[in-house]
Parts: C-alpha cells; sequence; structure tokens
C-alpha cells in the first residue's frame, strides 16, 4: 500500500453516495429519469478546529461532529432530489445567489445533524443502564460487575437489534446497498484498480475505516470505562455515563485509527474484525446501477479535490449527468 494514499470515506445516502476527501465532499444521487445529480459541500477551514483534528483523543470527537453536520446536509440534498421529477429540478446557476440568502438554514441543517447525533448517543447510553438497573433486585445482579457487563449486553443487543430492524425497510435496505458500493469502491481505489463497475464488484464491501465499526468500537470500549466509575445510586451511574460520552467517543477513535493501520498485518488485522462484522449488518451488495452512482461521486469528488488544490473552479455549481 502506498503509505501517501488519500484516506477517502463517505457515506450512504438515499439512492445515491457521499464521498469525502480533504478539502470537499460531494453526493450523487441517481434521479428518476437515470440520471445523476450532485451536490457539493466544501470543508469549512478554522484554525481552532484544524489544532484540535490533530490532538489525540481531541481529534475523534471534532471528527464525528464535523461529520454528523456535513452528513446531515448531503442527506438533506438527496431526500429533496431523489423522488423529484428532473424537470422540476432547480437550475443550479440560476439558483446560486439564493443559495447565499439561505445560509442560516444550512447551518441549521449542520446543528440538527450535530443534535441527532448526541441525541442517539445518549439514548443508546443511558437506556442500557436503566434496563440494567432494574435487574438489581436479582442477588446475580446486585454487584457492579454483573451489572456492567449487565449493561454493556443490552447496549450491544439494543444496538444490534435497531440496526436489524431498520435493514428490513425497503428504503434502508437500498441506502445499505449504497453503503457497500461505497466501500466497494474506496477498497478497489486502495487496491490501485481501475474503476469500472466490474472491476468495482470484485471487492469487498467491508472496510475497516467504516463509521460502523466506530459505534460498535464506542460501545465496547464504554463497558471498559464504566469499571472505572460507581454504578450506584441509579442517578450517579446516569450523570457518570453522560460524562464518559466524550471520553469514549474519543478512545473509539483512536482504536479505529489503530485497527485500520493493522489491517495488513497477520494475527493483528483481527483486531478489526468486530467491526466488520457489524458491516455485514449495515452494508448490503449493491447493483452494478448503484455502483455507478459511487463511482460517479468518487470521481466527482477526486476531480473537485484536485481543483482546491489548484485553486480552480471553486463555487462553480456541478452538473447533472446523463446515464
Amino acid at each position: 500500500m502506498d503509505k501517501k494514499q488519500p484516506a477517502y470515506g463517505g457515506q450512504a445516502v438515499i439512492e445515491g453516495v457521499m464521498m469525502g476527501g480533504k478539502y470537499t465532499t460531494v453526493t450523487a444521487v441517481r434521479l428518476k429519469d437515470h440520471s445523476i445529480d450532485y451536490y457539493e459541500c466544501p470543508k469549512q477551514s478554522f484554525p481552532v478546529v484544524n489544532i484540535l483534528k490533530k490532538i489525540p483523543f481531541l481529534r475523534g470527537i471534532v471528527a464525528i461532529l464535523e461529520s454528523s453536520a456535513l452528513g446531515t446536509k448531503h442527506l438533506n440534498f438527496a431526500s429533496e432530489v431523489y423522488d423529484v421529477d428532473p424537470e422540476h429540478l432547480p437550475d443550479k446557476n440560476k439558483e446560486k445567489p439564493k443559495e447565499k440568502t439561505n445560509i442560516g438554514l444550512v447551518i441549521g441543517i449542520a446543528i440538527l445533524g450535530i443534535l441527532s447525533f448526541i441525541f442517539a448517543k445518549f439514548v443508546f447510553t443511558l437506556v442500557p443502564a436503566v434496563i440494567a438497573d432494574l435487574f438489581r433486585p436479582i442477588a446475580i445482579f446486585r454487584g457492579q460487575t454483573s451489572q456492567i457487563l449487565l449493561e454493556g449486553f443490552f447496549k450491544i443487543v439494543l444496538l444490534l437489534g435497531y440496526i436489524y430492524f431498520v435493514s428490513l425497510t425497503p428504503l434502508m435496505k437500498r441506502v445499505f446497498q449504497y453503503h457497500g458500493a461505497e466501500h466497494k469502491v474506496i477498497n478497489t481505489f486502495e487496491q490501485h484498480v481501475s474503476l469500472t463497475v466490474s472491476n468495482v464488484k470484485k471487492h469487498s464491501r467491508l472496510h475497516y475505516r467504516c463509521g460502523s465499526s466506530y459505534i460498535l468500537f464506542t460501545a465496547i470500549i464504554s463497558i471498559v470505562l464504566y469499571f472505572f466509575v460507581p454504578t450506584d445510586p441509579l442517578w450517579l451511574r446516569l450523570i457518570y455515563r453522560i460524562l464518559l460520552i466524550p471520553v469514549d467517543l474519543g478512545i473509539a477513535y483512536e482504536v479505529l485509527r489503530f485497527t485500520n493501520k493493522l489491517r495488513h498485518v497477520p494475527v493483528l488485522k483481527w483486531l478489526g474484525y468486530p467491526g466488520l462484522w457489524l458491516q455485514l449488518l449495515t452494508t448490503k451488495e449493491p447493483d452494478s446501477e448503484q455502483i455507478e452512482v459511487a463511482i460517479c461521486a468518487f470521481e466527482e469528488m477526486r476531480k473537485r479535490e484536485a481543483a482546491f488544490q489548484e485553486n480552480l473552479l471553486i463555487g462553480k455549481p456541478l452538473e447533472k449527468t446523463e446515464m
């Protein structure tokens, strides 16, 4: 592997894929007429944030909040255009001035994404603690160790159960297929293979750097952290769970980076396998058209990344691709 190769990432959206680089993020969405429309959201650069991104354990918290904010913008775009008649879509060139007046809406969407992540994190952190405490009258579950293990069990069951039942809905099944397409394209690129549909199909839909792995690592690491704080009384237990959320996020991010670096090392690569197993639920095998969308998103992102590096095309709207 080329150590200087960029580490690209992305996420699935409704009928599309978002791909992200160092400078910008681009989403490609399949429209009703089978053409592909694009949305770009350049990454904002703030001196304080850039400093935090270089500090171990803090950089993970910054990364997940930034990812939540950006991801919500792309999800919002996809949900607005995927089922709309292409003839009714606004002309990006004509609507450009209006975008400036909607900056408040864009910021609001980003904040909503962050708040949604925080709310979900609170639910998956506090609910298992409350459920475990309900078993305290049973003698075997009264001790701190048994309470923590029981809480960890409920947390993982809640996480896996939620993902499994969500994956059964037709809409989310397609989103998970696009998630698989995203991984396949990135895996193909990282293996230095040309991005054609036939080549991408041959590669794995699992990836060590996936956010699904990150979520599972937070669940596992939190169980270890809970051994260092009291579990009784319940109100104190819940306060500690909330206070440990940023610590958990920071450590899990470092573990994710560590397992990614070891993915080509025999034996040690097994450290990342729990996250890959979870991806068997959060990704599905994509079809050719879905892979095509993921390739378009990746190639457009790469083109825009090169443009940002050369200070070209900044602000120029992305054009729809006829397929």
